[in-house]
C-alpha cells in the first residue's frame, strides 16, 4: 500500500532522480497567482504562461492520485490543482518541489505480507 514503484516513476519521469530532495513541499515565501490576478493587478509580466498543458495536468494528476497514500502532500497537490487551466512556470516549479518533497520518503507505507503473520511493517 506504499507505492513505492508509482512515487519512483514520478520522480524519472520528472527527471528529478538526481536532484537534491526538498524538506518542505512548497516554498511559503512564493506567492502562487492566476494570470487574471496578474494582469489585473500588473504583476507576474516574466512568469510566462507553459506552452504544454499537457506536462503540467500530468504531473498535478499523478500527484493527486498519490494522496490516497501520503496524505501529507494533499494541500499542496490542491494548491497547485487549482491551476490547471491555465499554469504558469512558476506552477511547475511548485509542482517539481513537491516531487523533491516526496523523493525523501518514496518507500514509506504499510507491508500487507501474504503470510499468516499478524505483525505490521512500517
Amino acid at each position: 500500500m506504499h507505492q513505492r514503484k508509482y512515487t519512483l516513476e514520478i520522480i524519472s519521469e520528472a527527471g528529478l532522480g538526481a536532484a537534491k530532495p526538498a524538506f518542505t513541499p512548497l516554498d511559503p515565501y512564493v506567492q502562487l497567482t492566476a494570470r487574471e490576478y496578474d494582469e489585473l493587478n500588473g504583476t507576474g509580466k516574466e512568469d510566462k504562461l507553459l506552452t504544454d498543458l499537457a506536462v503540467y495536468r500530468r504531473l498535478i494528476g499523478k500527484l493527486l492520485y498519490l494522496n490516497v497514500t501520503r496524505p501529507y502532500i494533499s494541500f499542496s497537490t490542491k494548491t497547485l490543482s487549482e491551476f490547471l487551466h491555465q499554469p504558469k512556470q512558476s506552477h511547475l516549479n511548485a509542482s517539481l518541489k513537491v516531487v523533491r518533497y516526496i523523493k525523501i520518503q518514496a518507500g514509506v507505507g504499510v507491508l500487507l505480507s501474504s503470510t499468516n503473520n499478524k505483525e505490521l511493517q512500517v
